[in-house]
């Protein structure tokens, strides 16, 4: 997996956040985008994921040097941000059912096994609406942790999260695949001091 951004920019109305970027994101490697709240981060990483259109420049998708169809893009990216809603009316366990038919979690996870990764076997039954933060934050995590995609993008990831919630996400995120290809958009130390590669975004303005 692989993805190559050429020239890219993101522009509202108009105001341009980035400009003119180059990147080459390979499976196998993590990236964390870092600066300040406003710089871009959120931004970058939603136009990588698929979710926003760039306003100049090319994105490419590939796997084993073959070129995948953008409108197909969304089925190899599992995301975990504050701004992604959960479909609160249903129950955790009607939750996790409607997200593996669009989006298979890996294989030998079921119902129970998720939910007691997820540290909520005593919430199956619970509408998502009667959740704290932090167990939401746990549950959006997770669905970016245990689906099968080839790309998973984390958006200040604990966000929410306690010092216990906090631990959990660092045992967690460790656990990825190493085929996986991670991006983290973060401005707290703490969530990517694993990663191998840091790009500072402000370095764009």
């Amino acid at each position: 997996m692989k993805i190559v951004a050429e020239q890219i920019g993101k522009k509202y109305r108009k105001e341009w956040i980035f400009r003119r970027i180059d990147l080459t994101l390979n499976a196998g490697s993590s990236y964390t985008f870092v600066g300040p709240n406003g710089s871009g981060k959120s931004t970058l990483l939603q136009l990588l994921a698929g979710s926003l259109p760039a306003t100049e420049g090319t994105l490419t998708y590939s796997v084993n040097g073959q070129a995948l169809d953008p409108e197909n893009w969304f089925r190899q990216v599992s995301i975990a941000a504050p701004y992604l809603e959960l479909v609160e009316e249903l129950t955790l366990d009607e939750l996790l059912t409607f997200h593996q038919t669009f989006k298979p979690f890996k294989p030998g996870l079921t119902l129970g096994k998720i939910a007691e990764q997820l540290l909520l076997s005593h919430a199956r039954h619970k509408e998502i609406k009667f959740f704290s933060s932090g167990m939401k934050q746990r549950v959006k995590l997770g669905l970016a942790f245990f689906s099968d995609s080839p790309v998973v993008i984390l958006d200040e990831p604990t966000a929410n999260l306690d010092r216990q919630g906090a631990l959990w996400y660092h045992e967690q995120v460790r656990q990825l695949s190493a085929e996986q290809l991670l991006l983290i958009g973060s401005n707290q130390p703490e969530e990517y001091d694993f990663c191998e590669n840091v790009i500072d975004v402000t370095a764009w303005k």
